[in-house]
């Protein structure tokens, strides 16, 4: 029977000491580059928070979320906080803004120092207006007092990490080099308390994806189903954040990858015999997670929606399956991209030698975006490129969020998709090298197919990979579903012949 609960999850206690070790992890492998590059192990790492920002120049202030690297070493959810770490003696100093008197009245008490040294577990808490005094007398070095400041490329965004500014920031020394790729690398690697948060939000995005599936019908709007998952992370799960704007995208809008923004608000009626592609991901005390389930809105796989749906599924498996430490990345987007297209030559959708295809690069014309990407405390976090690692340039794989080895203690996506793209199909069947591989006419049939991705969170582990992810991916898993049966299910035959159906094995 399934659970009488809407859910079964409660949102857990968040431990400083997560961000107290994150912080450790830093001031370690900051003092390891020091030494091998024989530079003097004294400075003050300084990063800034987040801003409060209001729409254009209106009042109305957006929901703040803090700013990546500093919810990484510090978990302050206030903004407009500094941080800063001392590398000689290790301890940490926070720095909050000296409120005025009236905003008790309207935001609520304004909080003592005492109180943000002991809610996040730093040495020592004074106001932003005595940074430079209290930054000048902490440094024990000589000279002018060395800070290092957070400034590099984020590979995903192509942005710059922005450094901190301060008035009398002239009275130190900067460097603004040597921060950014060590810090990024300590985010590649989770920790055990990192992993239950990224655990945690899988664990009720999985559950708001069931609960979702369990509700497609044809005739509602693309825009509930992603009120349902929404509803369902922040009332059982206390996610106020989304780890990225949702994607509930059916019929034809599934084959538009980043499906969901302002121009195209998942706002389609859902139609009897179409497919769904769901990509939404709850974030919890800001560690997040990136989930995609492609099911038919009526519940039913017909044999096209198999063919496709199983083609992205075996690649999807044989991938978490060969996942381990050592791993080339670009070799599991290769290997995705082979099982896919050995799929749809089976289903007569291409024609000719599977070696061929892989030459010409024939899989970036039914996958275009990257196989998958770090996850934590953004959906796409950082160290994707770090210093030696180049980007590739074919088709496909120059889509890739990283080209690096599989480690222990990566978090990754696993995320193939198959899609039917005029923009990209059309061309690739007028291509004098390409055109003989497809079967136009089949092609033709599904023009208005759009696509079907399953993504999957997966940490590499010291033998292998663990799913993070916990939602129904077979056909007959996700039929028994929608048709009322439990999930977990409590055996393939038990699921169907409790719903009155024929039990299929």
């Amino acid at each position: 029977m399934a659970s009488s609960s809407p859910s079964s999850l409660s949102p857990p206690e968040v431990p400083m000491e997560l961000h107290v070790s994150n912080r450790q992890k830093l001031l370690d492998s900051l003092l390891r580059h020091l030494s091998d590059s024989a530079r003097p192990l004294h400075g003050l790492v300084l990063l800034q928070g987040g801003e409060e920002q209001t729409r254009y120049c209106t009042d109305h202030i957006e929901l703040f979320r803090q700013e990546s690297y500093f919810a990484y070493l510090f978990g302050v959810r206030e903004p407009g906080l500094y941080g800063a770490i001392d590398i000689a003696t290790g301890k940490s100093i926070l720095f909050a803004p000296r409120l005025p008197a009236d905003y008790a009245v309207w935001m609520g008490e304004i909080k003592p120092l005492p109180y943000f040294q002991e809610r996040y577990m730093v040495s020592m808490v004074y106001y932003t207006d005595e940074i430079v005094q209290v930054l000048v007398d902490q440094y024990k070095g000589f000279g002018k007092p060395l800070l290092f400041l957070l400034h590099g490329l984020n590979t995903d965004s192509n942005n710059f990490s922005k450094p901190a500014e301060f008035e009398g920031i002239e009275k130190f020394e900067t460097d603004l080099t040597t921060l950014h790729p060590i810090l990024t690398e300590c985010r590649v690697f989770k920790s055990d308390l990192e992993l239950a948060l990224i655990q945690f939000a899988n664990d009720i995005s999985s559950e708001a994806h069931v609960e979702v599936m369990r509700k497609t019908k044809a005739g509602v709007k693309e825009y509930q189903l992603e009120s349902m998952f929404l509803h369902h992370t922040y009332m059982y799960g206390g996610c106020r954040h989304c780890s990225y704007t949702c994607i509930c995208a059916t019929g034809e809008n599934s084959a538009v990858l980043h499906y969901g923004h302002a121009a195209a608000p998942n706002d389609k009626i859902l139609e009897d015999g179409d497919m769904a592609l769901l990509d939404m991901g709850a974030e919890y005390s800001f560690y997040g997670s990136d989930i995609t389930c492609s099911f038919p809105v009526n519940g039913k796989f017909t044999s096209d929606q198999s063919l496709i749906y199983n083609a992205v599924l075996d690649a999807h498996n044989v991938v978490i399956t060969t996942m381990k430490p050592g791993v080339s990345w670009v070799d599991m987007h290769r290997l995705a991209e082979k099982i896919i297209l050995e799929s749809l030559i089976k289903g007569n959708i291409l024609v000719g030698n599977i070696d061929d295809m892989m030459v010409e690069r024939l899989g970036a014309m039914f996958m275009p975006h990257g196989l998958g990407h770090f996850l934590g405390i953004d959906t796409h976090d950082p160290g994707g490129y770090p210093k030696g690692v180049e980007r590739p340039k074919e088709p496909g794989l120059k889509s890739l969020r990283t080209a690096r080895q599989l480690q222990e203690g990566m978090v990754i996506t696993v995320e193939p998709g198959c899609y039917f793209i005029d923009a990209l199909l059309v061309p690739a069947m007028e291509n004098a090298n390409t055109s003989k591989f497809f079967n136009c006419e089949i092609v033709d049939r599904f023009k208005n197919f759009g696509g079907v991705r399953i993504e999957s969170d997966v940490l590499v582990t010291a033998n292998g990979s663990k799913n993070m992810t916990k939602v129904p991916r077979e056909t007959w898993e996700i039929e028994a579903v929608m048709a009322g049966g439990p999930w977990p299910p409590l055996s393939k035959a038990s699921s169907y012949t409790e719903n009155g159906g024929e039990a299929k094995i």
